[in-house]
């Protein structure tokens, strides 16, 4: 088994270089004609939701849809798959940014009682708490 690398999955997603598109593509294939499943850290689909919002362009809906293709393939060993379909359902259900809603997922399930934010958006997620920044009264 072997992890794939944020540009490696990105070029396979876009297809927006033509060589490196097609060797990812032979050596992903590849590795799952010989059985072998292909991993994907959470770190690889945070930066890959950067480059597909950022630099490719695409809108909200298919980030969304592209990285639950991503979850549904039966080759792909995501890590921590959970916390990501949690992130993905409150991404499309707030107004709070993809990382956020990541990183909030994950403070959620290694037992924290809340994430503490700055970010408005961010504050939509449960869970998060919109630290005040209003002067105190000593």
């Amino acid at each position: 088994m072997f992890g794939l690398d944020t540009n490696v999955l990105v070029r396979f997603l876009l297809k927006d270089d033509v060589k490196q598109a097609e060797c990812a593509k032979k050596v992903i294939d590849g590795a799952l004609m010989a059985g072998e499943p292909v991993a994907v850290a959470l770190l690889v689909v945070l930066e890959t939701e950067w480059v597909l919002r950022s630099c490719a362009k695409l809108d909200r809906k298919t980030i969304i849809s592209t990285l639950r293709m991503l979850l549904e393939s039966r080759d792909l060993r995501i890590e921590d798959e959970e916390s990501l379909e949690a992130a993905l359902y409150l991404y499309e259900n707030n107004s709070a940014d993809f990382a956020d809603c990541l990183i909030a997922t994950r403070y959620n399930r290694s037992g924290c009682t809340a994430m503490l934010t700055f970010d408005r958006k961010a504050a939509d997620i449960p869970g998060v708490v919109l630290l005040n920044t209003a002067p105190h009264n000593r």
